[in-house]
């Protein structure tokens, strides 16, 4: 009787590291190697890494000085870490940090996995390394109606402060014929919501512009051509898309916010309200660009709700060109804020031309600052919410409530069961906190 051997992936970092997992687990699974949530299981535990900051590559060395003890009993058990890490260490000094590591690659090389380990361990089934862009690999899906789709891969922004194209390489785009087909076969399925990703995913580009369709209402801009092309498709309830680029929210890419199928949400990453600050983190716009974007977006949109990304403690930053950054929050008014302590990464601008010379304890002060206004306009922007009916896509059940999104990208609770897990429901809100909408399902009368 055939041997069955596991396998177990631990992914850090962003959405488009856990699309990149769930395709490397379709690699796997191709294989005839299963799943498995046991670490001490595994014949091979591979470990998807994040660069964006420090904490994070410090886990994957923490990871693999534990897993040396899994190997003193299995010494067949491979161990590879893929992701960022190994996309941006040209010169071999992240790996040096590492333990009994057997593959270290970077993502767009998870094709070569079935010949990698059927060498490093005969027992594993051994095939052809897949001849194709990895991005056409079909993933394991975690979810059995919710899936994000990968757009593009990498940036050609350069960003002071960012190693996603020194670990990513320059932007590629997906064919669109490549994409379509996949959410196709996702609607098919019956999977109701997908999430686009890139980089920069309003900069979408198709390789093959002439695979969209001739009655395509927009005519200059492929990402709201995209978006149209998706909502047409059968099935798919929800469209999302993270994370865009200010510079990129064109006319088209706004008005296609308003298709039908779109959730009522974007992100847009500003990382400071300082003009000074914006032009040091070459992020190719001022605070008054921004600033009008939000509202061209309301114009077309008002209640649409809008989260960013926000650095504090940037090389230089001083208390006014904070304050900037806090009054520009205000005037915004965003329903959340993704914001962190600027930490300097080794191989970008910033490193080599800036001094990271904003104290730790002024870091965390402001950090503290943007939480405290955070939770602040949050809680006030949700009580808008009482009394009306938003529709959520429920993902859990527990304890006799049931979880989900709504339209929003607001976690919404309810009495319900668990039937309707990966269902579409109309809540009445009846409370707003600030992390969590509570309702009751609503019911038509006659």
């Amino acid at each position: 009787m055939e041997q069955t051997h596991f396998y177990h992936i631990i992914t850090l970092g962003c959405q488009m590291n856990k699309s990149d997992s769930e395709r490397m687990a379709g690699v796997l699974d191709k294989m005839g190697l299963m799943s498995t949530d046991d670490v001490k299981m595994a014949d091979v535990i591979l470990m998807n890494s994040c660069s964006v900051r420090k904490s994070a590559e410090d886990r994957v060395s923490g990871f693999s000085h534990n897993f040396l003890e899994l190997k003193k009993n299995k010494p067949n058990l491979i161990i590879g870490v893929t992701g960022c890490m190994p996309g941006r260490d040209k010169d071999g000094k992240l790996k040096d940090r590492l333990f009994g590591v057997d593959l270290y690659f970077p993502i767009h090389e998870m094709t070569n996995l079935p010949m990698w380990l059927s060498k490093l361990n005969p027992e594993l089934r051994s095939g052809e390394n897949l001849i194709i862009d990895y991005l056409a690999l079909r993933p394991n899906y975690n979810s059995s109606f919710q899936a994000y789709i990968p757009i593009q891969t990498g940036c050609n922004h350069f960003c002071t402060y960012c190693v996603v194209p020194h670990a990513r390489g320059v932007e590629g785009n997906r064919p669109l014929q490549q994409i379509l087909k996949e959410v196709r076969d996702l609607a098919s399925r019956g999977y109701l919501e997908i999430t686009l990703l890139g980089q920069i995913v309003n900069h979408y580009i198709a390789p093959d512009p002439l695979n969209f369709s001739s009655d395509n209402p927009y005519k200059q801009n492929d990402f709201a051509k995209l978006l149209w092309e998706i909502n047409k498709i059968e099935g798919i309830e929800r469209v999302h898309f993270t994370a865009a680029h200010p510079v990129y929210m064109d006319d088209e890419v706004v008005d296609a916010l308003g298709l039908q199928k779109q959730v009522n949400f974007l992100h847009l990453p500003v990382q400071s309200g300082n003009n000074e600050i914006l032009q040091k983190m070459n992020r190719r716009h001022d605070r008054e660009f921004f600033i009008n974007t939000i509202k061209k977006i309301r114009k077309k949109r008002p209640d649409i709700a809008i989260a960013t990304d926000l650095i504090v403690g940037f090389c230089g930053e001083d208390e006014n060109q904070f304050a900037d950054t806090v009054s520009m929050y205000r005037e915004c008014e965003f329903d959340i804020s993704y914001h962190a302590q600027y930490s300097e990464r080794e191989g970008t601008l910033a490193a080599k031309e800036f001094e990271d010379n904003v104290p730790k304890s002024t870091k965390k002060q402001r950090w503290q600052v943007l939480q405290d206004l955070m939770v602040e306009i949050t809680y006030k922007k949700n009580q808008k919410y009482i009394g009306k009916i938003v529709s959520v896509l429920v993902d859990r059940f527990e304890d006799g409530y049931c979880f989900g999104n709504s339209n929003e990208m607001k976690l919404v609770s309810f009495p319900g069961d668990k039937s309707f897990v990966s269902t579409i429901q109309p809540v009445k809100i009846t409370r707003a906190d600030i992390w969590l909408l509570q309702g009751e399902r609503y019911r038509k009368t006659s």
